[in-house]
């Protein structure tokens, strides 16, 4: 009697969660074309259900590495770890990604909702004492067992991820790192989301058809067009979103409103109301002081670039300077120049920071005889993408495959299968092009699902690229500008990485690298698409099909130091804010804004640069993964000058060279140090002057 009621309720348990795997698509394998997320069957309601039962699960999990009876080994431990929290990374991914590109208000507080449970569950297992003895027994005996260089890594990784996180510290301490973390994470959640909604909040609704003068067509066609989307027939709507806000700022006439939008955008977070993110950023910095504090570093950047090639703050700052004086040299140059052309043409004022992009388009058509409008028809974004495929043909033999019968999470994705030259599956490739109201600002690559080898099989990856480019308008395809372009390129140089990555262990598979590696595969990608030889092959005049004359070529070419003084110093500008808040020994009283000024200040920056991101609107920082780490872009631009220079030596597709970049540097991810895999590629470590050179400094 007492068995059969036992087995009546193993029956029920069994049915319950066979009928909550099937209502919930989130739970279990995904029954889809190359199991990328059913986005067609995925509701709201199913997220909050799936992330208890992921964490219920990876704790589980966790439960039985600690009561092992058998003495720790890398299998039984390591291994085990790295196999443990599959379905809560299943569902976290596909919660992030569409929080991040199709977000709305129930999204958002379903992120409020469970950033506390994930911030308490990853704390539950970095400070669970048992499993850390456990990790120490195998990190104690790893020169006897005899492991391969990756999984060596893995070790250590596993272990300094425990010290970092909590493991040796006493049980008072424990409690005030949990507190922490969990505050940081919601803090983290909520300066974006403050963000994005003064991105949205902001519109300037022109009824007068004299305010359009000066914007380009395509311009006003698609402000029209929005404005109408908005309810505003006949009336032209410019937003914050880059491609209605850059061009703008480029071509409007109206210095008025020209200065009204460029102070929009600088002061988002900034404005004294319900979106404000002073408060929270302060706190978020002395909150990561305190954390440093607890585990042993003087300060967060400490911490944080403990794991990264430049390993310490000094490094940082000594290449930061070390490009700051040949760039404000040159920024002060082009000030006089702008000045100049503003005086030419009557103007009785001093250039301030909404007149730089106006000035610098007039003086680089001056100059250079080169308007963007010229460029833009040879851009067609679907010609740039082909473009983007094709240099990765050539150097890998990749194929892309555009697939029609797979779910996807908005009408405006496009989606890809990407193969090997003989047919073998390689992955998926997800693209979404361009803004929308539920999507946040800039671009960037994620995944679905990261590549590993972890149970015997390769586990093949899906990978999104998001972008905010400008849409199409009327009878126009989108049209992209130059800079949007070397975007496209550099997003999908992220892709590859993701796509062709090798990796047994998830910890180190695809974009899983030190943060100031991890943009060296993206950024050695604009290099293609700026080469002649390459654009020829995709710019190509929407219209007439006809490529891109020579002539525009070389304008772009002798143009291509046109203005680096101010790209390189609001990039720098940022680069020293993030380190200056991150490097603070101790706890601030300071309101953000001065101590911005004053960060600012000490470098020299002059009146007319804005810093690319002020502090409230940081997000790269305060809400994204780059805190201490945000001078990545140019510590990678070092290694990408330096790599691209081996195929400009030998020949742009070297297939020798191809290949080596792809087996140390695309597919290795974080398998060994990241100078170790560079100089196998190269030879020999990278130098400054590529960088210098490139950027017209030297």
């Amino acid at each position: 009697m007492k068995m059969s009621i036992l087995l009546i309720v193993l029956l029920s348990v069994l049915f319950f969660a066979c009928a909550q795997q099937e209502s919930n698509p989130l739970l279990g394998k995904f029954n889809t074309p190359f199991q990328v997320p059913p986005f067609d069957k995925i509701k709201e309601g199913h997220f909050m259900p799936a992330f208890k039962e992921g964490i219920r699960q990876a704790q589980t999990e966790i439960d039985q590495i600690v009561k092992e009876s058998a003495a720790p080994t890398f299998e039984n431990t390591i291994e085990a770890l790295e196999k443990s929290g599959e379905l809560l990374t299943q569902v976290n991914s596909v919660f992030n990604n569409l929080n991040s590109a199709n977000t709305n208000d129930t999204l958002q507080n379903i992120a409020k909702e469970v950033s506390p449970l994930l911030s308490k569950h990853t704390d539950d297992i970095l400070m669970n004492q048992k499993l850390f003895e456990r990790i120490k027994a195998v990190y104690a005996q790893k020169d006897q067992l005899n492991l391969t260089p990756e999984q060596n890594r893995v070790l250590e990784k596993y272990y300094l991820n425990f010290v970092r996180g909590g493991a040796n510290l006493d049980e008072t301490q424990k409690e005030q790192l949990r507190k922490i973390n969990a505050e940081l994470s919601l803090l983290s959640l909520q300066f974006g989301e403050n963000v994005l909604k003064e991105d949205n909040n902001f519109k300037i609704i022109i009824e007068n058809e004299a305010d359009l003068a000066g914007l380009p067509e395509r311009v006003v066609i698609g402000a029209a067009e929005t404005a109408k989307e908005q309810g505003l027939d006949g009336k032209w709507v410019f937003t914050l979103h880059k491609p209605s806000l850059i061009p703008f700022l480029q071509y409007s006439e109206k210095r008025d409103l020209r200065e009204k939008m460029f102070k929009a955008y600088i002061n988002r977070g900034d404005n004294n109301n319900e979106f404000d993110n002073k408060k929270i950023l302060t706190r978020m910095a002395n909150l990561r002081v305190e954390k440093a504090h607890l585990l042993g570093y003087p300060t967060h950047a400490n911490l944080v670039l403990d794991e990264y090639m430049a390993k310490k703050p000094e490094n940082v700052y000594a290449l930061l300077e070390k490009i700051w004086t040949p760039a404000l040299d040159k920024a002060k140059a082009e000030v006089r120049m702008l000045q100049e052309m503003i005086q030419q043409e009557g103007g009785n004022f001093k250039l301030e920071p909404w007149d730089w992009w106006f000035y610098a388009e007039k003086v680089k058509k001056a100059k250079y005889d080169l308007d963007e409008t010229e460029l833009r028809p040879y851009f067609q974004l679907e010609n740039v993408r082909k473009g983007a495929f094709e240099v990765a043909n050539k150097l890998w033999g990749l194929q892309f495959e555009e697939l029609t019968n797979i779910p996807k999470y908005h009408p405006d994705v496009k989606s890809f299968e990407v193969k090997e030259a003989d047919g073998t599956h390689v992955g998926i490739l997800y693209t979404d092009y361009y803004p929308r109201p539920s999507k946040r600002g800039g671009a960037w690559m994620s995944d679905f699902r990261s590549q590993n080898k972890l149970n015997g099989k390769n586990t093949t990856p899906v990978i999104t690229n998001v972008f905010n480019f400008s849409k199409p308008t009327g009878d126009t395809p989108a049209l992209l500008s130059f800079e949007e372009v070397l975007t496209l390129f550099h997003e999908f140089g992220h892709g590859l990485h993701g796509l062709l990555s090798n990796c047994t262990y998830p910890l180190l598979a695809g974009t899983n690298v030190a943060w100031d590696f991890v943009e060296l595969p993206s950024q050695v990608m604009e290099n293609w698409a700026a080469d002649p030889e390459v654009m020829k092959t995709y710019a190509k005049h929407y219209q007439t099909g006809e490529p891109i004359p020579d002539e525009l070529i070389t304008k772009i070419t002798n143009a291509k130091h046109f203005n680096q003084g101010f790209e390189t110093v609001e990039y720098l500008a940022a680069c020293f804010l993030d380190m200056d808040w991150h490097t603070l020994a101790d706890t601030t009283t300071m309101a953000a804004n001065d101590f911005e000024k004053q960060a600012l200040n000490r470098i020299g920056l002059i009146p007319e640069i804005i810093v690319r991101y002020r502090s409230p609107n940081f997000r790269h920082i305060f809400s994204g993964g780059y805190s201490s780490g945000y001078y990545a872009y140019i510590w990678a631009e070092v290694l990408d000058s330096d790599a691209f220079e081996a195929f400009k030596e030998t020949n742009l597709y070297d297939q020798k060279l191809a290949a080596a970049f792809r087996k140390y540097i695309l597919s290795a991810g974080g398998t060994e140090d990241p100078m170790v895999l560079y100089k196998k590629f190269r030879g020999a470590e990278p130098k400054i002057d590529g960088l210098l050179k490139k950027r017209g400094l030297m």
